[in-house]
């Protein structure tokens, strides 16, 4: 199994900026989506970007949120993808990627699994995150889910991830990548560098 793409995602200050980035995340991601405790301004991004190494990927996210805004949103805090979290069409994924953007976009485990064919072999050369029902709560869906119409492209497994289930996890559903938020929170909304760092080193463990 190629080595495991890993996301740390709601960050909000520097210091779990530069503990995700020294731990060897892949990817760092924003919430720009209104309603989370975990929602910052994108000018705090725009700061907290700022000698962020340019492998590093960093991941704007939204969700059922105007593409115009979406767009704005993202050029203003200067991040390289734009996450849709939503029910946005593949349109809105394709309009990201023309303006310049890489894209991610998440389901849920359960409407994903429930697409028909038709339906889901469009996303098949999309880059896509299966998630829980309520993202960044910190619950768990079925495995089954994922293991009964697993995605014929690149994906990423979130949801109810922390450091001491991922390496179980991304064994038996062998996703792409992790994205974790909650898992690695001391409480909801708050990140812990330590845990960012033990969840990072989790994920490393999977061969």
């Amino acid at each position: 199994m190629p080595q495991l793409y890993i996301k740390i995602c709601g960050l909000s200050t520097a210091e779990t900026v530069a503990a995700a980035v020294a731990a060897g995340a892949d990817a760092i991601g924003f919430v720009f989506a209104p309603g989370s405790p975990r929602t910052v301004a994108p000018d705090l991004v725009a700061t907290l970007l700022a000698g962020i190494p340019e492998h590093v990927e960093t991941v704007g996210v939204f969700r059922d949120q105007p593409l115009a805004g979406v767009l704005e949103t993202a050029r203003r805090s200067g991040v390289s993808t734009v996450q849709l979290h939503g029910d946005e069409p593949l349109g809105d994924i394709t309009a990201a990627q023309a303006a310049g953007f890489r894209t991610l976009r998440a389901f849920s485990a359960g409407a994903y699994a429930r697409l028909d064919d038709a339906a889901r072999a469009l996303w098949d050369n999309e880059r896509i995150l299966l998630d829980a029902i309520e993202p960044g709560a910190g619950v768990a869906f079925d495995p089954a889910d994922v293991l009964a119409a697993p995605p014929a492209g690149q994906w990423l497994l979130a949801g109810g991830l922390n450091p001491d289930n991922v390496a179980h996890l991304a064994m038996v559903l062998r996703p792409d990548g992790v994205d974790v938020s909650s898992g690695v929170e001391s409480r909801r909304g708050v990140k812990d560098p330590e845990l960012v760092k033990a969840f990072i080193a989790a994920a490393r463990s999977v061969r």
